[in-house]
């Protein structure tokens, strides 16, 4: 699948500091990202299920996972990224047949419209963009590699994956068995299904509906399920225990514990990933923002609004990634005229001298990914660069417009 154009972003002239990042799996801020030279660092997110345009809350996770992949390559490492499109899956189907569109156009649809969101956003696209649908052939031959280990059974015309067949079941989450199946239910889970062995195992191939999509395979025409799509297609373009796997809190359990039992059943002993990233909730009107809700605010709407992406940007910068927080028209509007006061400071030319804020941005961003504190950083300059104008030459940098500008790009993404 094709994934979207990459923005040009600026080399800069010195490296950033070792990225260290909170560990959901290790409960602790750790270093990520191979140390070694030439040694990429390799991070899986995963992508949209394109029933909907991209909100708040899908730009949150990928502008931090932005974040993340131009930290790694300012510290110098070669990034190998890898996301998916869920472009087959319950809730796509379910909004295609109210729509009255086909599911096939829906998905393609929706998909455009994020990639030009993520194009606007100016987030680097993924090296492999992999939809369901053509990871169908990656998903049987692990299915089938599961099989082989005694990890797979069958309940009428579908196959479930044994959560008993993976000793290290539970140590992505950390989570209880009784927060397990509170949870279970809620994202995307049927404890209650009759025949399974544990009310936790999960659905690996959902064999053919009358009316739904369906693919061969060996156990009968169906459809993968939603944790295999994503195990399969990491392994295949990242390896076995890469370095990052990354999403929102959401998908810390079941997804992403999931996705890790699949994988280390089949490879004993390696972890499905090195570390477990998660960004936080961003609600809207007082709520988690979702579609059952209908509390979301679209980039796109906001596009068409001709609201400056880089506003967008900001707002979601000036919050740690691992906040829950609230989007409100406020927000926004105090990054627009943040925008154009940073405009108006970049370009004077001359400004207060560059060299800290280099360090501190880069700094702040390899610690745990500190948006905020990188962006405060920027935000000192611009009031000492707009205080300084005027003043003798030795109190500014010539350069240093051009050096900021050149840093908030290669490191916070904002063109400016």
């Amino acid at each position: 699948m094709r994934a979207w154009s990459a923005p040009e972003v600026p080399a800069l002239p010195v490296t950033g500091p070792a990225v260290r990042l909170f560990d959901t799996s290790r409960n602790d801020v750790v270093e990520v990202g191979a140390a070694a030279a030439g040694v990429p660092a390799s991070l899986y997110v995963c992508g949209i299920t394109p029933y909907d345009a991209t909100h708040m809350g899908h730009a949150n996770t990928y502008v931090a996972f932005d974040l993340l992949n131009r930290a790694w390559r300012n510290a110098g490492l070669i990034v190998n990224y890898a996301q998916n499109v869920t472009d087959v899956d319950d809730p796509l189907l379910e909004r295609a047949d109210k729509v009255k569109i086909d599911w096939r156009a829906l998905a393609e649809r929706e998909t455009e419209l994020f990639r030009q969101d993520m194009e606007a956003l100016r987030v680097l696209p993924p090296d492999n963009y992999t939809g369901a649908v053509e990871s169908i052939p990656l998903v049987i031959a692990l299915i089938q590699r599961l099989d082989d280990a005694g990890a797979i059974y069958r309940v009428d015309e579908d196959l479930y994956f044994s959560v008993a067949a993976d000793e290290a079941f539970g140590e992505e989450s950390h989570f209880s068995r009784e927060q397990m199946l509170e949870i279970f239910p809620q994202r995307g889970g049927d404890p209650d299904r009759a025949g399974k062995k544990d009310p936790l195992d999960a659905l690996v191939w959902r064999g053919e509906r009358p009316g739904e999509p369906s693919w061969d395979s060996p156990w009968g025409k169906g459809r993968p399920g939603w944790h295999i799509e994503c195990a399969a297609i990491a392994r295949e373009h990242l390896g076995a225990g890469f370095t990052v796997q990354g999403g929102g809190s959401d998908l810390i359990f079941p997804h992403h514990e999931m996705c890790a039992a699949h994988a280390q059943v089949v490879d004993p002993g390696v972890p499905f990933a090195q570390s477990y990233v998660h960004c936080g909730m961003v609600g809207y009107l007082g709520e988690k923002m979702s579609k059952s809700k209908g509390n979301l605010v679209f980039v796109s709407a906001l596009r068409n609004a001709e609201i400056d992406p880089m506003a967008i940007r900001l707002v979601l910068l000036r919050h740690h990634y691992r906040s829950d927080w609230e989007w409100t028209d406020d927000l926004l509007f105090d990054a627009v005229d943040t925008v154009t006061q940073w405009r108006k400071a970049l370009v004077l030319g001359r400004g207060a001298p560059a060299a800290p804020v280099v360090e501190e941005v880069l700094s702040a961003l390899a610690e745990d990914l500190d948006a905020p504190r990188a962006v405060a950083a920027v935000q000192s300059w611009v009031d000492a660069t707009l205080g300084v104008v005027g003043h003798m030459a030795e109190t500014s940098d010539e350069r240093a417009a051009e050096q900021i500008a050149a840093l908030i790009d290669a490191a916070l993404g904002l063109k400016l």
